[in-house]
């Protein structure tokens, strides 16, 4: 019998990429265990998904460190003792630093809401709706030391008519990441 791979999901916010990993596990469609939440926004609204659906939460405040090493090196520990097998980002708005890379050489993901290389940092789709883009789309990339630079794995776009909202924007996004990140998660797993 295949053994289940397991992951750690990182998230700064709402958590929707979170709750989409969640939900293709939960029917089948994913062969993964989630058996970490690892945020540095003890309040953020993927805690409370993580709690509903009983996966562990480690929150830390990186404040409370004296160097983003420290508190890495806490992170690197507990996701060892765990044996996570793939870290996926999903709205963790930090810079994953040496030590995390390291700890998972080429077992860390991101997925970010505009095609990259353009439009990387905060903002993705706003940054692209600002500048008038007829083509707007979806990365999922290894994590490297950079912002957005590590090398692309997946990317899904479509064609914006001219008369979307910005909300109707964002919404079709969150669309394709529900389905592009879980169906990446499952190919490299």
């Amino acid at each position: 019998m295949k053994k289940m791979k397991k992951i750690a999901v990182f998230a700064s916010g709402n958590g929707s990429n979170f709750q989409a990993i969640i939900d293709e596990i939960e029917q089948g469609r994913l062969f993964a265990e989630i058996v970490a939440l690892v945020t540095d926004k003890p309040d953020c609204f993927a805690v409370e998904r993580a709690h509903n659906h009983n996966v562990p939460v480690f929150a830390f405040d990186p404040k409370k460190y004296t160097s983003k090493d420290e508190y890495e090196k806490e992170i690197a520990f507990y996701l060892i003792e765990k044996s996570v097998s793939l870290v996926v980002l999903a709205g963790y708005m930090r810079l994953v630093g040496d030590v995390l890379l390291k700890a998972f050489p080429n077992r860390i993901i991101n997925i970010h809401p505009a095609l990259l290389p353009a439009f990387a940092g905060k903002n993705g789709i706003l940054q692209a709706w600002q500048y008038g883009v007829k083509i707007f789309g979806v990365t999922v990339h290894y994590v490297d030391a950079g912002m957005d630079t590590g090398k692309i794995i997946a990317q899904e776009c479509f064609k914006a008519n001219g008369k979307e909202t910005l909300t109707e924007i964002e919404q079709k996004i969150h669309t394709i990441e529900h389905q592009l990140y879980p169906q990446v998660i499952r190919e490299i797993l």
